[in-house]
């Protein structure tokens, strides 16, 4: 059991008018509901869980009901753990130490299926194919997601960077491949390879580039130390930062706004910034602005709602909306205490995690999840959990 070093939060009052909006959350939650997938199993108690949530914790992965908040089943797994979607609406990929293992979370079993990955890093999922990046030999793997409930592992193809390095590569529509350049020592910036998976395009203007997001028109950005890469159209353009040193390591992307949420980090010394500004990266005039939230926040604050506007789970335990066209902030939503990130970035925090309307918070020093309709902004549901969760998916 780790120590709570959050606050507690006083207990909402509720109105008539919140619990209908939990009633009608219930009936109309988003996800693939139980019984829409005709290629699905069933759970080990007979039934699917309905727009399955996962989360890890230090030992094990928990299923939750999306819809109620239950936990359906805890399954044990030693070693730290992360999570993506599978992105076929069912099945999440666990990071163990060996490669990426294929959770089917609306079955809640964790299949012995893997796909070796030594050090497993980056999932990409977009224009139907799914991407994972090996950090320890600079792999990647390439697949459809729809045929993981075929049973087995789908076919895949593969490709494998020149250097081993802590990268990502995402796929395009027209079979095109953004993959970034680096090495154990640096990591320059990213070339683009076209179907025959020969180069087409390189920038090495982008120093310590870090992970991916999608925007509008499928332009894809990737952060840098000063700033970001855009590739779009066939061309590649640098968002230049503000400052000298102005990192954008972590994205929350839209795939129908040209905006790109962002963090910020201004000090390169730091042991753990905690910043308390956002950034908004413009993909089509290649712009960047900065939104003051008067909060910090952690890599796993950041968030897109229905209609592109960036979510920022701040430290004050609040959510925060920004609408990207304006970069300005307009909104917020309390949710839980106030909160502090700890120093080692493996440590459970307060995470945020969207699907459709519903933003799902986990309070990992209150072991409990909340479920945050954000067309009100009130708790619609929440529910303790028997462990202090890390960080959280859905299906």
């Amino acid at each position: 059991m780790r120590t709570n070093p959050h606050r507690s939060r006083p207990r909402r009052e509720r109105s008539a008018l919140s619990v209908l909006a939990a009633l009608s959350l219930t009936a109309t939650a988003c996800g693939s509901a139980a019984g829409e997938d005709p290629a699905g199993g069933e759970s080990p108690g007979g039934a699917e869980v309905a727009d399955a949530l996962v989360a890890t914790y230090d030992g094990g992965l928990l299923v939750i009901d999306g819809r109620t908040l239950d936990v359906v089943e805890d399954i044990p797994l030693e070693g730290f753990t992360r999570l993506n979607p599978a992105g076929d609406g069912r099945h999440v990929l666990v990071s163990t130490s060996t490669g990426f293992r294929v959770l089917d979370a609306a079955g809640a079993e964790l299949t012995d299926d893997e796909f070796e990955a030594p050090e497993p890093g980056h999932v990409v999922h977009h224009a139907g194919k799914t991407v994972l990046f090996s950090d320890g030999t600079g792999g990647i793997t390439v697949f459809d997601p729809g045929e993981l409930s075929r049973g087995g592992l789908p076919e895949t193809e593969t490709h494998t960077t020149a250097h081993p390095h802590h990268g990502v590569a995402a796929v395009l529509e027209n079979g095109e491949m953004v993959v970034t350049l680096g090495d154990e020592e640096e990591r320059p910036g990213i070339h683009v390879l076209d179907a025959d998976r020969q180069e087409i395009a390189r920038s090495e203007e982008c120093p310590g580039v870090h992970g991916e997001a999608t925007a509008a028109d499928e332009a894809v950005l990737v952060g840098c130390e000063d700033g970001a890469l855009v590739y779009s159209g066939g061309d590649l353009a640098k968002i230049d930062s503000p400052d000298d040193y102005g990192r954008i390591g972590n994205q929350a992307g839209h795939e129908a706004s040209p905006y790109v949420l962002g963090d910020y980090k201004t000090d390169p010394d730091a042991e753990l910034e905690r910043p308390e500004r956002i950034s908004i990266l413009d993909t089509e005039e290649a712009g960047l602005r900065l939104v003051e939230l008067g909060t910090s926040y952690s890599f796993r604050s950041l968030g897109r709602g229905p209609d592109g506007e960036g979510l920022v789970l701040g430290t004050d335990g609040a959510i925060h909306v920004i609408d990207p066209q304006t970069a300005e902030a307009t909104d917020s939503f309390p949710v839980i205490g106030r909160w502090r990130e700890p120093l080692e970035w493996q440590e459970p925090r307060p995470t945020l995690f969207v699907r459709g309307g519903t933003a799902y918070v986990t309070d990992p020093g209150e072991q409990r999840i909340y479920a945050v309709d954000l067309a009100s902004g009130e708790v619609v549901q929440e529910a303790e959990l028997p462990e202090a969760s890390n960080e959280v998916t859905g299906v």
